[in-house]
């Protein structure tokens, strides 16, 4: 029984620790519901962000397919800073994107980038 009981604190053990979960709450990096509001926004602003016109995401209607879903976000950027550096100039990772370089450029001021990665983190 003992032996049991051990393997399956084990595995329970195991299945937290590579799936992130955490008995301690998050606080390095959680982003704020204001700034996840204001994240969401921009990037559904079609004169702003408007990463609908490229992008299926959330609820967004008339999404675009020109680039990838923006789902499971935190999966696939593990590294936030690479999610930012992304936004900020994606021809830096891959030169022949048709992504703007919203922070390059200017199209986006720094705490939009910051938001939108935020409200991405959320998807």
């Amino acid at each position: 029984m003992r032996k049991t009981a051990k393997l399956a604190t084990t595995a329970l053990s195991l299945a937290a620790l590579f799936t992130g979960a955490s008995m301690a709450p998050s606080v390095a990096g959680a982003a704020d519901d204001a700034s996840i509001k204001m994240g969401k926004e921009v990037a559904y602003d079609r004169k702003k962000g408007n990463c609908l016109a490229c992008h299926m995401m959330d609820d967004g209607a008339s999404p675009g397919d020109i680039g990838p879903p923006l789902i499971a976000m935190k999966a696939r950027f593990p590294d936030r800073a690479k999610l930012r550096a992304q936004v900020w100039n994606a021809m830096d990772n891959n030169p022949g994107t048709r992504m703007p370089a919203f922070g390059k450029y200017q199209a986006l001021s720094e705490a939009e980038i910051d938001a939108i990665v935020d409200y991405l983190y959320t998807l």
